[in-house]
Order: structure tokens, then sequence, then C-alpha cells
């Protein structure tokens, strides 16, 4: 079965609420290995629960619409899809603990031709239940690898144009990712086995279980926070990326930023293997 380009673009994707409390936004900054240095300031604030701020780049664990596109009338192969990018922009701070209600809808869909794929694109649009105010709007895009040739648009709409810069970076911050990041991390998100079962992680071809995309794109928010905003979380508006390589517990990730005025581009790359993991990064801090 193909994509129906014109009945999956109106799908109805379930709409969540999630209520989250201090202890999740903590659970959530220990899954990315914040609080390695637990005197450091810059990373109590998020772990601590005196004074806590949330991670700016928490709102990606809120509302997830479940695992919708393993649905058989979708048309998509599941098995071959992976996650390519992501964007966050954020309108409002996120608190600390919060009840958020989450909007899902498919925003776009791209034929890349027959056996080239397609690219499925998801939005999400997170409320704050009790007033109404938008926090934050995020674009997830998929790259479904064995669905492309269905007859649907090329193009889709206008992206940033993202490079990196071949100069020396102003900043470069360096963190360890632990062992056990990938356990503490799905317990606030993703529970899928590829992170934790060394068997399931042989079996899709990785030597063990690899770090969530997600969680490396929560650590290079972080980089972006210490290395750029001076570690102010409500300095981080606007955050994306590509997903170029998978990060192992255990490694450590550089991040590379070049700062234009209130643009950041960021590159992270796993030490150990010279690897970039996370390519053309862009952030903007107010």
């Amino acid at each position: 079965m193909a994509i129906d380009y014109s009945s999956l673009m109106v799908r109805p994707l379930p709409e969540r609420t999630h209520r989250y409390t201090w202890r999740d936004s903590v659970l959530y900054a220990l899954g990315l290995g914040i609080g390695t240095n637990p005197t450091d300031a810059d990373e109590l604030q998020f772990v601590f629960e005196r004074g806590l701020k949330a991670l700016p780049t928490m709102p990606v664990i809120l509302g997830h619409p479940g695992f919708w596109i393993s649905e058989p009338d979708t048309g998509i192969d599941y098995r071959k899809v992976v996650h390519g990018e992501q964007s966050l922009v954020i309108h409002t701070p996120l608190p600390a603990e919060g009840s958020f209600v989450a909007k899902n809808t498919v925003d776009e869909i791209i034929d890349k031709g027959e056996g080239r794929g397609a690219i499925l694109r998801v939005r999400r649009d997170l409320f704050d239940e009790a007033t109404g105010v938008l926090q934050s709007t995020q674009i997830m895009s998929m790259f479904c690898r064995g669905d492309g040739g269905f007859g649907g648009p090329s193009a889709g709409k206008s992206q940033p144009e993202i490079s990196i810069p071949e100069t020396t970076p102003d900043v470069s911050i360096t963190r360890f990712i632990p062992a056990q990041a990938a356990l503490i991390y799905r317990l606030s998100a993703d529970l899928n086995p590829l992170h934790a079962d060394p068997a399931v992680a042989e079996a899709a071809g990785f030597p063990r279980p690899i770090l969530h995309g997600l969680a490396t794109f929560g650590v290079a928010g972080f980089a972006v926070l210490a290395g750029a905003a001076g570690g102010n979380p409500a300095a981080l508006r606007e955050i994306g990326c590509r997903f170029s390589a998978p990060v192992f517990p255990g490694e450590t990730i550089r991040t590379d930023m070049w700062i234009d005025d209130a643009t950041v581009a960021f590159r992270c790359t796993a030490i150990e293997r010279d690897k970039v993991v996370l390519d053309r990064g862009r952030a903007v801090i107010a």
C-alpha cells in the first residue's frame, strides 16, 4: 500500500494533554547528562528543585501523538523511517511544571521519487491548558526511505538556509554522555528497546544501544545555552538541526558554535569516533 497524499495530509492525529511536575523536568535533564557537575550553577538550575528551571528543549517530549505511522492505512513502511530533522520555536518559556495541550498535524509530505524515499513533516503546537497561550511550535521531519514515488509534490515549504562556516568555531562546548543516559532518558520519552536492549540494537545493526536522537538534540541545546546565552534558558528562542549519525552512551560530544549576533550555527561531533552526529544546526538567542 502506497501513501495516499490527500488523505494523509488531512489525517486527524491524537490531541494530547500532558501534565508534568518538577520531578519530570529534573528527570529530563538527568537523561541528558545534566548534573554530572553538581556544583556548577548552570547545571544545578535544571536538576535541583529550589529555583528549578525547565530546559527549553523539553517541549519535544511533551504531547507526542504516539506511533501512528505504524498503522497500516497510512501507507508508510514504518520499519524504514528515520528521524531526519527537528526544529523548535519557543514562544514563551516552559515552566518547571505545568499542563499543556499538544495539537499534532501533518505539515507536509514531499515525494523524493521512486527509490529515493519521502519526507514527512509533523507539526506540534503546545498550548498552556489553563490560559490557551501557545508555548512552542515544533516540526519533526521523518525520512521515509521506502515510500518515494507515490505521486506527491516534489518540493515543500521554504526552509531556512543553514550552512556551517569553514572557519574556526567561536565557542566549543564538550560534554560526556554518561553510560546510563539512554536508560534514564527513555523514562521521559521513547521506550523503544533500541535504546536499552543490546539484542535489539544488534539486530538493528548497532554494536550496542544508541542514544535517542532527541536526547542529543537536548545536549546540543544545553551547549548553546552555555556557550552563547550565558546559561539563561529564557534566551533560547529557536533551535533546529539535522540528525546525521547515532550517538552511543559513554561517548563525548563536542558542540562547535559560530555566533553571528543573535544567530548561532552549530554542529555536534562524537569525539571518540570523530563523527558528526548533528549537522546544520541553527539557534536563535534573544
